[in-house]
């Protein structure tokens, strides 16, 4: 086991990154503030008294931008220095008007002071172009000069330029973010341009996030993946960001005259066109621009798009090769010849036609790489960089372009779904990767408890870390808060909720009420796609929380889901879910409410719906083993330390061990350790288990309760079904010992020693390094609930379910007990096997079972006593000891005293007393325990014969008795009793206060 110890959640947690996750990295160097210099006049042009900044917002309101720069302007040289150094500026405008010297010492005083800080020129005259021009080429520090053409979309264009400037490095590197290069060096045309070119980018952009089903940040984030428009003028510049990015251009727009090795050359553009179509491997969308008409023929040589510069309708022409070409309209597809054959106006069209094309149509678009462009321009990232790879010469038979297609459009969507909580779709509910959520609202404490660990688990490396096992989860879904309180408001059931006392009544009222339309829809929609039992558990919003787990207060359903009419079992599935609501306000559950002082009114109840894991054998429905483990042990014995944690497993569904009846407990760090003889462990072994009868296709949910379903049976019957090959022992009554396996005759002792002890299944390494994750995960030891199924799986390997995850309260108080200065005639009681931190005072009654008249077949005669005196204490506000043989909340009746939270919710200290031929093992993984040890009650062993613990019942004898029934006693002291639990020594004592 050493080779688990140095495990760290931090060092093997890899989050894989969604698309999602890419977006909020892209676009990291935003311009949020802009110095504007220009003087009073241009600064008024520019103004309009006023309405400049509504403009300029008015711009970013329109395209969803979601935060648009601030304007801080100035009209004097020497205001410059002063605003400089009080603010900080990502870019700064310099406004060139009739002073042509003024604007320059500004620059380079700028330049001086902040030389990080980008600067434009921006000219409103256009016979200063030529000067300014000039200007920049032998002033470094002028970043690009702009005409004002009295629009202010332009100042919008020379922020995204330079936005795209800084950025456009890092997100191709992180996001594959698409590249439209700009080849212009005539000032007044690229001022024009660039305006249109942004705008329409992010409009085309804005339409494609605009889906209802992604949430507004996301939104936020898919913009960022917008295509960068990046501007250069000489044909030097254009070959290094063809070299630099040549995976990602997205187009290019080229002049036809431009500066190449310093000097106007007429054949500039063609010939950069000509480049790129013989550099990139794939070819893509080139549009050559020119006020020359002639040049159209040139471009048409060259397989290249044309507009004129000087078109009146030079908006509508860009924004028409940037839909049709760049991959942001409609995914038209085409055959051989070009014809349209059918169009995708959404990814879920676009993959439906891929499956149902002519495959000549796959060929037509892989050769251009159509595909990737238009996926690239709907953030499809992880998609298009799947595709991009494959070319259609790749393939021998082209039909295979379709499968691979499919493929990855499957692989990628399951990819990012794990580990999510996605929207209700039924094509998805059998998933086992990701949480579903069929309503709104919180998920509660399960859910939340669920969708931890599904995140947890599909970041982790599961498969290396412990080989020959597979780790899952069941597939889930969550009907979310909200629908709780649509439900409660709806049917105007607050009312008899909160006020009625008598539960049948609430619960009438809640099966007489209507879920939501919608609610019903997807449920029956649910129904549809899942064939197999189902799991309907509570989640309530305080369940399993970090202060009050609330284990077991509310209802868990499991029901057969075999009706051969849909109708009936999605009636059966409404039922249960209504039964859930309703669980919140049952006796349970308001006891527990009141004894931890929590307002019902605050809770809210979610519900998880699970297929549960198992298979059917002989008209039963079951898993092989099911169990709970924690990581920290209030019992450890020989050479374990508490931190080693225990489990506790039974053959069969779960309830055997979260209702506390024979089961068996190990340690998994030391799974072969047992301090029980063979008598002992052929006593105590299981006898029976629970399994789903599916002979039950009806049965009657509000009348039978969580059980109505479930059916007890003796253990021969999982040894007919196959099930105990590696889970049973037998016992050699010639040797008095144990054989692993049930190959010889005899009698079966469920003990699981293939497995714990032979290691044929790697169950304790599992156990082990689960709970030591989700302790570092949560902060706080943690307890979770499991099952295994043994038949092979993936992989041919067995596989470990995680059902439910929860943190393990326990109190850190520092009380320490020196029993040798104790006064020992004081004592009324002494325990070795204490559980629980800290001192209690101000108890002086004590309710115990009379050993005398003890009767193990009358347990649950001894539980109706035991509530009538609680029930009586409870009015009085009064705390008491609680003393008695076996395991205390067992469902058991043989092995202890089966009482619920709500019969003893008064109890401050639970004692459990060993009797001759009575077990007494600690009821450690039932909701009962966990609920006793989150309040911080006292939780004592005493076992019989032991030399070192004690219970003094002469002494009890002596006190006042209250109330006697046929088995239990209520006695009085007239002193104070004071209980000191000493959580590292797990001592514990119970002593009278001396007056």
């Amino acid at each position: 086991m050493e080779k688990f110890e140095n495990i760290s959640i931090s060092a093997i947690y890899k989050r894989r990154k969604s698309d999602r996750d890419i977006f909020q990295e892209l676009m990291p160097n935003k311009v949020k503030e802009v110095l504007l210099f220009a003087t009073l006049y241009d600064s008024y042009a520019i103004e309009r008294e006023g309405q400049f900044s509504d403009k300029i917002f008015g711009e970013y309101l329109q395209l969803n931008l979601y935060a648009a720069p601030r304007f801080t302007s100035v009209n004097a040289e020497e205001d410059v220095s002063r605003v400089l150094n009080t603010r900080h500026f990502d870019l700064a405008i310099i406004m060139a008007g009739v002073d042509k010297e003024m604007p320059i010492k500004v620059v380079e005083e700028i330049y001086a002071s902040k030389p990080r800080i980008p600067i434009l020129l921006l000219v409103n005259n256009n016979s200063d172009v030529r000067y300014f021009k000039l200007a920049a080429n032998q002033i470094p520090a002028i970043d690009r000069v702009f005409v004002w053409n009295g629009n202010s979309n332009v100042f919008l264009a020379m922020i995204k330029y330079i936005e795209d400037k800084r950025n456009v490095a890092r997100d191709t590197r992180l996001g594959g973010v698409r590249i439209i290069l700009l080849v212009e060096d005539s000032i007044k045309y690229y001022s024009r341009y660039l305006p249109l070119l942004f705008t329409s980018v992010m409009t085309q952009t804005q339409a494609l996030v605009s889906d209802e089903s992604t949430d507004e940040l996301h939104k936020i984030f898919k913009y960022r993946a917008r295509p960068k428009v990046l501007l250069v003028s000489t044909y030097e510049d254009a070959l290094e960001v063809i070299y630099e990015y040549k995976e990602n251009l997205l187009c290019v727009i080229s002049d036809v005259k431009f500066s190449r090795n310093g000097i106007s050359d007429e054949d500039a553009g063609i010939d950069l066109l000509k480049f790129v179509k013989q550099s990139l491997r794939y070819p893509i969308p080139l549009l050559l621009q020119s006020h020359d008409i002639s040049n159209a023929v040139r471009a048409n040589e060259i397989q290249a798009g044309f507009i004129n510069k000087n078109s009146d309708t030079l908006s509508h022409d860009i924004n028409e090769f940037i839909n049709s070409n760049l991959g942001f309209g409609d995914f038209v597809f085409r055959n051989n010849s070009g014809d349209p054959i059918a169009i995708a106006r959404n990814l879920h069209e676009f993959e439906q036609l891929v499956s149902e094309v002519p495959v000549e149509s796959l060929v037509y678009h892989g050769k251009t790489n159509d595909f990737s462009t238009w996926l690239l321009a709907r953030g499809e990232i992880n998609i298009a960089e799947r595709l991009i790879p494959y070319k259609t010469s790749d393939f021998d038979d082209p039909a295979k372009i379709r499968d691979i297609c499919m493929s990855v459009f499957a692989d990628v969507q399951e990819k990012r779904n794990r580990g999510r909580i996605i929207n209700f779709d039924p094509l998805l509910v059998s998933g086992n990767r990701y949480i579903v959520r069929l309503g709104l609202g919180s998920l509660g404490g399960k859910g939340r408890g669920l969708a931890f660990m599904c995140n947890l688990m599909e970041n982790i490396d599961m498969k290396t870390l412990i080989p020959g096992i597979n780790i899952r989860m069941p597939a889930t879904a969550v009907i979310g808060a909200i629908e709780f309180d649509n439900f409660m408001e709806a049917n105007d059931l607050y009312n008899i909720a909160y006020h009625q006392s008598d539960f049948r009544q609430v619960n009438n009222a809640f099966q007489k009420a209507n879920l939501s339309d919608a609610l019903k829809e997807k449920l029956l929609q649910y129904i549809r796609q899942v064939n197999c039992p189902l799991a309907v558990r509570s989640s309530g919003l305080f369940e399993d929380s970090l202060l009050q787990p609330f284990s077991g207060v509310y209802a868990t359903y499991l029901i057969p889901n075999n009706h051969p009419d849909e109708n009936v079992r999605f009636e059966q599935l409404r039922t249960a879910v209504k039964l859930v609501y309703a669980s919140v306000f049952s006796d349970d559950a308001r006891s527990y409410f009141n004894a931890i002082n929590y307002k019902i009114e605050e809770e809210k109840m979610a519900v998880v719906i699970q297929p549960v894991v198992g298979q059917q054998h002989n008209q039963k429905f079951y898993i092989d083993i099911s169990g709970v483990a924690q990581s920290y042990n209030y019992y450890p014995y020989a050479y374990m330390e508490p931190e080693d944690g225990f489990a506790v497993i039974a053959v069969g569904l779960g309830q055997a061990v979260v209702g506390g009846e024979k089961a068996f407990r190990f340690c998994p760090r030391y799974p072969a350790l047992n301090n029980s003889s063979v008598n002992d462990q052929v006593r105590d072994s299981q006898r029976e288990f629970y399994a789903i009868d599916l002979n039950y296709s009806q049965f009657d949910l509000t009348m039978e309760g969580e059980m109505a379903a479930i059916k007890k049976y003796k253990m021969v019957e999982a040894e007919k079904d196959g099930v105990l090959e590696h889970c049973a022992s037998t016992y050699s009554i010639e040797n008095d010992h144990l054989v692993p396996g049930i190959g010889i005759r005899g009698p079966r002792v469920i003990n699981f020693s293939n497995i714990l002890e032979y290691q044929h299944v790697p169950l304790s390494d599992t156990l082990l390094v689960l709970m030591k994750l989700f302790k570092q995960a949560m902060g706080a030891p943690v307890e979770m609930e499991f099952a295994l199924d043994l038949t092979c799986g993936e992989n041919g390997w067995p596989t470990f379910y995680l059902l439910q995850l929860k943190p393990l309260i326990r109190r850190q108080a520092e009380i320490a007990i020196d029993l040798d200065t104790a006064d020992h005639s004081n004592l009324l009681l002494k325990s070795t096997k204490g559980m629980g931190n800290g001192k209690l005072l101000g108890i002086s009654d004590v309710v115990y079972v009379d050993v005398k008249t003890f009767d193990k077949t009358k347990t649950r005669e001894i539980a109706a006593e035991i509530a009538d005196i609680n029930k009586n204490l409870n009015k009085q506000n009064q705390n008491y000891i609680l003393i008695g043989p076996g395991r205390w909340g067992t469902r058991d009746q043989y092995t202890g005293i089966p009482v619920n939270w709500a019969q003893i919710n008064n109890a401050r200290v639970i004692v459990e007393l060993g009797l001759p031929d009575y077990p007494l093992e600690a009821s450690l993984g039932s909701h009962f325990f966990h609920n006793v040890t989150s309040m911080n009650v006292g939780y004592f062993s005493v076992p019989e014969n032991n030399s070192t613990d004690f219970i003094k019942f002469d002494m009890l004898e002596q006190q006042e008795l209250i109330w006697q029934g046929k088995y239990v006693k209520h006695v009085r002291f007239k002193s104070q009793l004071e209980v000191l639990m000493d959580g590292r020594k797990r001592t514990a004592i119970i002593r009278i206060v001396k007056g």
